[in-house]
């Protein structure tokens, strides 16, 4: 059986619907659309996300050389649809040791991106967009502008819109944030269906909060 929903802003625990109230409610954050167990690293469970998605479900593609995918998660339900998306990744860091990335589409105020910052939230903040970007990666052919959010230091945080959402990149040490800047990924919807890609699975992502945190 899979575990509790969880709100997406602090991973705290969550009052179900009632029959006085339709929301999913926290405690601190009011009505929150509700952060579902993680999805194991499988095609079922990319399917189970997919089918229910909102927003896009992004996924760097081609992978870069020794990279796997390594989790899923959403938030929302069978109600209000899938508003948030994470794909989890891992694979060789810059530095010795492995390295951990997740890659989420939210819509504004959800608030599961800016959660897996280390941020506040909900959204990235007034003026983070100022300046020049920070790195690019590539949606549908076009450079889609990124910039690097403050967050806490053992993480490197990017953060822009793409699609009318926010789209949102953590990875894990720091140092891994290199990967973002400097390797231009292209991202692709795996909503789409003109596309089947034989992606390789690795391990569960220990990144992917539930309600045992």
């Amino acid at each position: 059986m899979r575990a509790a929903p969880i709100c997406p802003r602090c991973f705290g625990s969550i009052r179900a619907p009632s029959a006085w109230s339709s929301a999913w409610r926290c405690g601190t954050h009011g009505d929150v659309l509700p952060l579902q167990p993680p999805r194991p690293p499988a095609r079922w469970a990319l399917e189970a996300v997919r089918s229910n998605a909102r927003v896009p479900v992004w996924l760097p593609w081609p992978l870069p050389p020794g990279w796997l995918v390594t989790g899923f998660a959403e938030a929302g339900d069978e109600r209000t649809g899938t508003r948030a998306s994470v794909v989890a990744l891992a694979g060789p860091s810059v530095t010795q040791g492995p390295a951990d990335l997740l890659v989420v589409a939210e819509e504004p105020g959800v608030g599961l991106g800016a959660a897996l910052a280390g941020l506040d939230g909900p959204d990235p903040g007034e003026g983070f967009d100022r300046g020049p970007a920070h790195a690019k990666v590539h949606i549908l052919g076009h450079p889609t502008p990124l910039w690097c959010v403050g967050g806490p230091q053992d993480r490197a945080v990017y953060a822009g819109e793409a699609l009318g959402n926010w789209l949102w990149t953590v990875a894990w040490p720091a140092e891994a944030g290199c990967l973002i800047a400097l390797s231009q990924l292209a991202l692709r919807d795996l909503r789409d269906n003109d596309q089947e890609l034989d992606l390789p699975y690795g391990a569960s992502s220990p990144r992917l909060p539930d309600d045992g945190d």
